[in-house]
């Protein structure tokens, strides 16, 4: 899907080996999650909880309903040669779940790999997304001012760093500026050393990392991926409206919008939730998650965000060399948006449709030019049977 952007995305994947240094293990000698076998992944993505220390995002007392459709559609497509269907693409590609809403009702909706409805599965970078959308709510409750504030201003150690001047619309962008290394490959880049450790007695670790770094490039001028940026992003919120992320999200969408099942989030060596990863939550509330967006972020009647947050966070805000970036959304070629996780978590929505496609996986690698082209076909094959449903 994305070979424009495959070098960025490629690099994203240290975020996938993060958690076995940035994280406090349950289960010490567990190996990087980036390397976990089909077994491990198969196992531990369902319940991360009890790999790593996380918090927990709690529901509330109703449940939000996902009515079944009159008619399920059954794409068939051609790819690489050969014709496919759904249960042949989602054991070709490891895929642990597929959930399409249309209007809000399911279409389709399978599991594999042993998964049930009621099993969580991690989201990876897909909580980007979500964490986007807790910055929508703090200038909703008027706890940050808004998207022109400094940085700084919700968390002071940055002061007098490279993030002097830097604004909240800059990070949700990922056009800070500041300079920032993201090769998985090195084992010096700033992804594989941000928050590994404890720098400074009293200060978060990543954000004593992060007020370490140099300017590269005038705030706003460049998009560069920065999962730090992302991490640091949830500091900000937690700091402004004086709560923990989990406690947030939970006000915020978990209770009022109606997820059928506690949401999962892990934390980093000070506790702090990881804002850039690893939620987990059931396939049916990732499919909530994108029908709130898609309904335009309003729970329980009321506004969860600012007035056209949805429109702006979901359009192109930014080039990245693929359809753009918006407010920790990929936007697709095709008309779409995006939240997308390495190893094959996303949630596809095609606004004047309708529509919305989540797919959970255990790719056998994090990224790869075949296996977005192989989810692209299918995207494409569910879009053309979902019309008229």
């Amino acid at each position: 899907m994305r070979k424009i952007i495959a070098p960025v995305l490629a690099a994203a994947c240290a975020l996938a080996a993060a958690p076995a240094s940035a994280q406090l293990l349950l289960k010490p000698g567990t190996p990087p999650i980036f390397v976990w076998t089909p077994e491990q992944q198969s196992a531990g993505y369902r319940s991360i909880e009890t790999i790593y220390k996380s918090e927990t995002i709690k529901r509330g007392p109703t449940v939000h309903a996902l009515p079944k459709a009159k008619r399920e559609i059954t794409p068939t497509w051609t790819y690489a040669g050969r014709t496919w269907t759904v249960d042949q693409y989602m054991a070709a590609y490891r895929a642990s779940g597929v959930l399409v809403l249309k209007d809000g009702k399911i279409v389709l909706e399978r599991y594999a790999m042993g998964r049930t409805p009621e099993d969580r599965w991690t989201t990876f970078s897909v909580a980007k997304s979500v964490t986007s959308t807790l910055v929508g709510a703090a200038i909703q409750d008027g706890k940050i001012k808004d998207l022109d504030a400094q940085v700084a201003d919700y968390i002071p150690e940055l002061k007098g760093s490279a993030y002097d001047g830097v604004t909240v619309r800059q990070v949700l962008t990922m056009t800070s500026g500041v300079k920032w290394n993201e090769d998985y490959t090195d084992p010096k880049s700033d992804v594989a050393q941000a928050g590994f450790s404890d720098i400074e007695p009293g200060v978060n670790p990543l954000v004593a990392y992060m007020r370490s770094l140099p300017r590269a490039a005038q705030p706003g001028s460049k998009f560069n991926y920065n999962t730090g940026e992302t991490d640091m992003a949830g500091i900000l919120v937690a700091n402004a409206v004086g709560k923990p992320l989990a406690q947030y999200l939970s006000e915020k969408l978990w209770v009022p919008y109606g997820m059928e099942r506690d949401g999962i989030w892990a934390t980093d060596l000070s506790g702090k939730e990881r804002a850039g990863c690893c939620i987990s939550m059931t396939l049916r509330d990732y499919g909530r998650v994108g029908q709130f967006i898609l309904d335009g972020g309003v729970a329980a009647g009321k506004p969860v965000v600012p007035k056209g947050w949805v429109a702006e966070a979901t359009r192109k805000q930014v080039e990245n060399g693929y359809g753009g970036y918006g407010y920790f959304w990929w936007i697709r070629p095709d008309g779409g948006y995006d939240a997308d996780g390495i190893f094959g978590q996303s949630i596809s929505t095609f606004r004047t449709e309708r529509l919305v496609i989540v797919i959970n996986s255990a790719w056998p690698q994090a990224t790869g030019d075949e296996l977005y082209e192989a989810r692209t076909a299918f995207l494409t094959a569910v879009r053309a049977a979902a019309k008229g449903s």
